[in-house]
Order: C-alpha cells, then sequence, then structure tokens
C-alpha cells in the first residue's frame, strides 16, 4: 500500500513548498514549475519543472483540499485551520522572517511582503497543541526545521509567536 498523497491546502502553499526545496541533483532552487489538476487516489495537483542549473526533472503531486480555498483580497492564506502536511514549522518561521525582513515601509510589495509574514506566523501556531505552550519538538521533520528549532527553541513558544504576529497585524494596520 502506498502512502497518501501530501495534501497542499492552497496553490499558495505548494507554490511557496517547491520555492524552498532543492533540486535533488544539484542543490539549485532555481525550477520554473507548471502545474495541472490530475486524478492520482482522488483529486490532486501535479507540478513538473526543470531544474535551471542542471536539467533534471523535478515533479511533485500533491493531494487537493475537499474545499478549496480561494485567496482573500487584501491578504495572504497558506491554508485553513489544520497545520500543514508540506512544510514544517522551523520553515514557516524561516520564511516569515525573510518576508518581514523585505517590508521596509513603503509600497504595496512591502505591504504584501508583511502580510505574507504574518501568514506565516500564523501557520507556525496551527502546530501547537491547544493544550501545550510552544510546538512539540516532534513536529520539526526537515532538516532545517530542526536546526532553526536546536538553535531558537524559545522562538517556539505560544506567547513569544503571538506577540510576533500581534507586531505584524500592527504594522500593517499603519499601512
Amino acid at each position: 500500500m502506498t502512502a497518501p498523497l501530501p495534501l497542499a491546502r492552497t496553490n499558495a502553499e505548494a507554490r511557496l513548498f517547491l520555492r524552498l526545496r532543492p533540486c535533488a541533483t544539484c542543490g539549485s532552487r532555481r525550477c520554473e514549475f507548471v502545474s495541472s489538476v490530475i486524478t492520482a487516489d482522488g483529486p490532486a495537483s501535479r507540478y513538473v519543472g526543470q531544474c535551471e542549473s542542471c536539467g533534471a526533472r523535478r515533479e511533485y503531486v500533491f493531494r487537493l483540499p475537499e474545499q478549496i480555498l480561494p485567496p482573500p483580497a487584501g491578504a495572504v492564506r497558506f491554508g485553513g485551520a489544520a497545520a500543514s502536511q508540506l512544510l514544517d514549522p522551523g520553515e514557516w518561521l524561516r520564511y516569515s522572517r525573510l518576508c518581514a525582513d523585505q517590508s521596509a515601509p513603503g509600497g504595496a510589495a512591502a505591504r504584501h511582503a508583511l502580510a505574507t509574514a504574518l501568514a506565516a506566523v500564523e501557520e507556525v501556531l496551527k502546530f501547537i497543541p491547544d493544550s501545550a505552550r510552544s510546538v512539540p519538538a516532534s513536529a520539526f521533520v526537515s532538516a532545517e526545521g530542526r536546526a532553526l528549532f536546536a538553535a531558537e527553541p524559545g522562538s517556539f513558544d505560544r506567547d513569544r509567536l503571538e506577540a510576533v504576529r500581534a507586531h505584524y497585524e500592527a504594522q500593517l494596520a499603519l499601512r
């Protein structure tokens, strides 16, 4: 029996996953993917591309959600209430920080970067069980995520993440 396909809750989440995954052959992240909807144990999306550095074929197939979440106007959403199956909390936090660094005041692009940073922090919070104070170590499945958790375990505390979220929300309200 084969493992079920991982769920891509939104196209934005799938595209971020693809952007963050290096080529297995050369390690480059430069690849333009083309997507199509297919049937593979139910509705799925397939992303196919060719590595721009070494030419290796890259392909990923994700299960589609039962209910498609349209992108919200003027905001960023990576998924519903459940935690991501594609990216771990360390990957989300790192991406949030990258986006926040690109959100210097001014312009629509900076506002979008900050909205993306906010959405990514909200994704980290989804990994915290209701009764817990922080993201459990078992949630970190990528090498990058485990390394960030090992270096900064306090960054994954609920109170700290909620403070970061509140800061991003306040900054967005000013723009």
